[in-house]
């Protein structure tokens, strides 16, 4: 393997592609060299602005030696075909979520890249924010109890605002709106809370409530509920037409009570005994700073793939409840 690590863009097609790229030419052990899209204005358009070379052909691009990984930013439905490409060519992996439409293609794509010991990471940056660092210790304390409620909400207004691309309202690439795209941070979240981030991501009941605001075709507005065989209840709120992009996290347990988010990075936690502050450290790693550890150890650790796998399996229960 190359040092610094030769980096490639597969695909301008998210909006995250261009932060990915930018995160490779940043990091001092690794070097954007190319970028590829099947939509060759789209590709060279990135490439141009990211100032590396367009690769019209992704066989040609993958079959290079000196290239070591690839960030993966195509639509949805493009993961299993471009990521399972990868993975036999026996290039490292970093993508945006979902890590496939379906669970059995996750399952497909892990086991792949176990067998050619492939680093395949997927971006669930949330996961590695400091409140969340916080919220763990919280929760691994056992200070609130059983835990009896949870809601997470995070919203943007690229739906009212108009500044999302027009691609991300055509359900044949993106296989939903705005629950399959920005509700996945809910989404893992959720099962961190309510079911360890382990968690298959199958709950006792998941019911759905998706609108479309501004006439896109898909949701841009979605509420999802879930229940554990234990009685608890998740509640899971994203959309893009909200005017003040909302974060926020609540949690409920027999003990006690976590709010974060309704006062900057505040997080309180209540009982019986009153309320107490809970410090918020700094964000650790990002997951590409964590692939790129991976890469350098030689020994892929793979952390997200078992909530991304949970991730995928709420997101297709949901979409089947909404459509039902």
């Amino acid at each position: 393997m190359t040092s610094p690590h030769r980096i490639a863009v597969l695909s301008a097609w998210h909006v995250h592609a261009e932060e990915y790229g930018r995160a490779a030419q940043e990091h001092p052990d690794s070097e954007l060299v190319a970028l590829w899209d099947d939509d060759a204005t789209r590709g060279q358009e990135m490439a141009d602005k990211l100032g590396v070379e367009f690769v019209p052909s992704l066989d040609d691009l993958l079959a290079r030696d000196d290239l070591d990984g690839v960030t993966v930013t195509t639509a949805t439905t493009a993961h299993s075909e471009v990521i399972g490409d990868a993975i036999a060519a026996g290039k490292h992996i970093f993508t945006e979520k979902l890590l496939a439409p379906t669970v059995e293609e996750c399952d497909r794509l892990v086991e792949a890249a176990r067998e050619k010991g492939v680093a395949l990471t997927v971006s669930l940056p949330r996961l590695f924010h400091g409140y969340t660092l916080a919220l763990r210790a919280v929760l691994d304390s056992g200070e609130l109890g059983d835990l009896t409620y949870s809601r997470v909400r995070l919203s943007h207004n690229g739906s009212v605002a108009d500044w999302l691309p027009a691609r991300f309202y055509d359900a044949k690439d993106t296989i939903g709106g705005a629950f399959t795209d920005l509700g996945a941070h809910p989404v893992y979240l959720t099962n961190l809370i309510l079911g360890g981030e382990n968690a298959d991501g199958r709950y006792a009941s998941v019911r759905s409530t998706f609108t479309d605001v501004t006439g896109r075709g898909v949701e841009d507005n979605a509420s999802v509920t879930v229940s554990t065989e234990a009685g608890a209840i998740g509640v899971l709120e994203t959309g893009f037409v909200s005017g003040l992009s909302p974060f926020s996290i609540e949690i409920e347990g027999t003990r006690g009570g976590l709010r974060y988010g309704f006062e900057g990075r505040t997080m309180t936690v209540t009982s019986r005994e009153g309320s107490r502050s809970v410090e918020v450290p700094e964000d650790a790693a990002t997951p590409f700073q964590r692939w790129v550890t991976d890469l350098q150890s030689g020994t892929p650790v793979n952390e997200t793939l078992a909530p991304a796998r949970a991730l995928t399996a709420l997101v297709v229960a949901a979409n089947a409840a909404a459509a039902h």
